[in-house]
Formats: structure tokens, sequence, C-alpha cells
């Protein structure tokens, strides 16, 4: 049950990716500057289509890299995986929903630098300091998830060694 929401959740941060990137692509201006100096001068810049390009590779391969274990789970493809987290095993629907929340993050993580590049470009229109909350909060999110999973396996291992005894 709980691996719906976190498939649901995985989706909709795909829409919201496409839209930030869609949407923030078209107002950057041609040339895409990452870094400044003091008095605001451009010490680095890529062009606009270099940094679509980018993003979007960053975005197609992180979601392979997050989505391929669940996926293999679910269709049991990975027989191993499958041993260790069979149908109707509580664990296997954390494990699930841990992966595709997991995604989810990733993907709002990836909106949120698109933000940033817009931000950044776009100073006379919004402020990036506005968002120094988020853009500290995404990396302590992803932090935290890490060590759920963790926790999750530990008690997975832990029950199954009791079931042993």
């Amino acid at each position: 049950m709980y691996y719906r929401f976190g498939k649901f959740f995985y989706f909709f941060s795909v829409l919201i990716f496409l839209f930030a990137l869609l949407y923030f692509y078209a107002a950057l201006p041609e040339q895409i500057g990452f870094s400044f100096d003091d008095q605001g001068q451009l010490l680095r810049d890529y062009a606009k289509s270099t940094f679509f390009y980018g993003l979007i590779s960053g975005f197609v391969l992180l979601n392979i890299a997050t989505v391929y274990t669940p996926k293999t789970l679910e269709t049991k493809t990975n027989r191993k995986l499958h041993r260790l987290f069979p149908i109707g095993d509580p664990y296997r629907d954390y494990l699930l929903a841990w992966f595709y929340s997991f995604g989810g993050w990733v993907n709002v993580s990836l909106s949120l630098a698109a933000l940033f590049v817009h931000a950044i470009n776009n100073q006379e229109v919004i402020g990036a300091s506005s968002y120094n909350l988020w853009f500290t909060l995404m990396p302590f999110v992803l932090f935290v998830w890490m060590g759920l999973l963790f926790v999750l396996l530990f008690k997975k291992f832990k029950s199954t060694q009791v079931g042993i005894n």
C-alpha cells in the first residue's frame, strides 16, 4: 500500500521536473552563467541548449538508476531480491515505497537545480537568496532518506535472523 504513495509521488515529481525545466528554460537567456565574481561579471557560461540537454541527460540517468531496482522487484526479474522480499512481506512494500519516493526526491532536487540556475541568471526578477532554505534542505532530506534505507534493511535482516532461530 505504501509503495503506491511512493509511486504516485515519483510520477508527480516527474511532472514537476518537466514543468520546471520547460518553464525555466523559456525564461533563461541564450548564455547561462554558472559563476559570477563580486562585481556580478560572468566567469563561466554555457549555451542554453547545453544546460537543457545536460539536465535532461542527468534526469534520465538518475531515473534509470533509481527505478531499476524496484522495477526488477515488481516484475520478479531479480530472483535473489524477490526471494529476499517475497510478495506479502511488509518490508517489500516499504522497500518499494522507499525507492520510488527516493526517485521522487531526486527529481524534486533536479527541479530545484533548474530553479537555482534560473534564479542566478535572472536576478532582477527573482533572487537566489530567497530560496536558500530549499537549497540547503534538499541535500539534508536526501541524506535522511539514505539513512532510512539502512534502517529499513537493518530491520529486515534482523527479522530474517529472528525467523531462522
